[in-house]
């Protein structure tokens, strides 16, 4: 389509979801005169393909986890959005002022082995306009805060986008400099005339986004560890590697449901805010420093929470406290056969955990708890024939990873 001409220039704004090019021209003055906008809080998404189609979003969750971790450390990231207006929102309120702040984050894990060039960014799709990933980005610029962008990618960016990659307020980022000018003028050339609602184009869109290449899902979650340790040291609460990986499962739980939810009738759950972020922080590092390793208290709270019969409550107290009078006894059995068999179970455990975080597994708190305790018999079985029987061992063991806090049952359903 191209550029027509009246009584003076027709603006041409790409609108995303939309077909064609939405056009603004003097019979239009509502289009032209808008004074305010609403809230990124306030509207609906103009559509809600992400919490429907997400499947396989291990990256992406790894990615927003990561984000909830930055704003537990930094008072000024308020709230997030989680699959609304793009595959993660961040709402930030700087310290001078009182205008917020979205950045739109996108989120590219299914990458082709190569660079990004400037024609990846403003490819379209069977060559419909306001398809191109630069077009559906700058489309975001449709509230009342001001807007920035981030592109995350798992592979690097060729030469004529490097300088979005790097800081703002960069020498390499100035407008005038040669590079952005460059690459400002191959953009137009690929994208003529696109604007968003609120008449920002792509120098706006240059200026304000940034591309944040994170290599692979390993490196990611190794960040993220490596947050929660230093979170954890700053509250004066170091954490065992076990209890990081907990609370890992848990945040990742978190972003994944708050991403799988709708927008109706479960707006409140796609945007956590800065407090319940910092709540739930502080309330698990409290667990954490109050567990009581012969009280078995925590682990009846976790069977509880889990809707668990209270008699296999009592059963598993029992066991977990034979357990620990057997781990006491340098006799019960050698201690190289005991570290192994505990290795054991905190392997099944993990990789069980795991799954339910990820949403592998769709079970109740019941039904994977039932669930630990095959594996534990499996494990069991597969002992070399006439070797003591050791599932009460197993299961005793089991029992003090939850009483330890390093292992919840409850399920993803209730």
């Amino acid at each position: 389509m191209r550029l027509q001409s009246s009584r003076g220039l027709k603006r041409l704004w790409c609108e995303e979801y939309r077909v064609g090019w939405y056009r603004l021209t003097e019979s239009e003055p509502q289009a032209q005169q808008v004074t305010s906008w609403p809230s990124v809080d306030s509207v609906p998404p103009v559509e809600e393909g992400g919490p429907i189609a997400r499947r396989g979003f291990t990256y992406q969750d790894e990615i927003a986890v990561g984000f909830l971790l930055e704003m537990i450390a930094d008072e000024q990231l308020t709230k997030i959005h989680f699959e609304s207006h793009d595959d993660l929102v961040l709402v930030r309120s700087p310290m001078s002022g009182t205008t917020l702040r979205a950045e739109y984050v996108q989120v590219k894990a299914g990458e082709p082995e190569k660079l990004w060039s400037v024609a990846d960014v403003c490819q379209r799709k069977k060559k419909e306009v306001g398809t191109s990933i630069f077009e559906i980005s700058l489309g975001r610029d449709r509230h009342a805060e001001i807007s920035s962008f981030r592109i995350v990618t798992l592979r690097p960016i060729m030469a004529a986008l490097m300088p979005l990659s790097y800081p703002f307020g960069a020498e390499g980022r100035d407008p005038s400099c040669e590079t952005m000018v460059s690459l400002q003028m191959e953009m137009d050339s690929r994208c003529p005339g696109c604007q968003s609602r609120k008449r920002n184009g792509s120098r706006y869109w240059l200026e304000n986004c940034f591309w944040d290449v994170r290599h692979d899902f390993h490196a990611v979650e190794r960040a993220n560890r490596l947050q929660i340790f230093e979170l954890a040291q700053k509250s004066g609460q170091p954490l065992l590697i076990e209890q990081v990986d907990v609370l890992l499962n848990e945040m990742r739980a978190w972003v994944k449901g708050a991403g799988d939810a709708k927008w109706h009738p479960d707006k409140a759950k796609k945007i956590v805010h800065r407090d319940q972020a910092v709540d739930w922080w502080r309330g698990r590092l409290t667990k954490l420093a109050q567990v009581n390793v012969a009280s078995g208290g925590a682990l009846a709270e976790k069977m509880a929470d889990a809707s668990i019969p209270s008699e296999v409550l009592a059963m598993a107290i029992e066991l977990r406290l034979d357990y620990a009078a057997k781990v006491r006894t340098p006799t019960y059995m050698p201690p190289e056969e005991s570290e192994d068999l505990q290795a054991r179970v905190k392997s099944t455990v993990q990789s069980l955990s795991a799954d339910l975080a990820a949403g592998i597994l769709d079970l109740s708190g019941a039904q994977f708890h039932a669930l630990c305790l095959q594996k534990l018999d499996a494990l069991n079985n597969e002992r070399p024939v006439g070797a003591r029987d050791q599932g009460a061992f197993l299961k005793g063991c089991l029992y003090d990873i939850a009483d330890r806090c390093l292992l919840r049952f409850n399920g993803l359903r209730t």
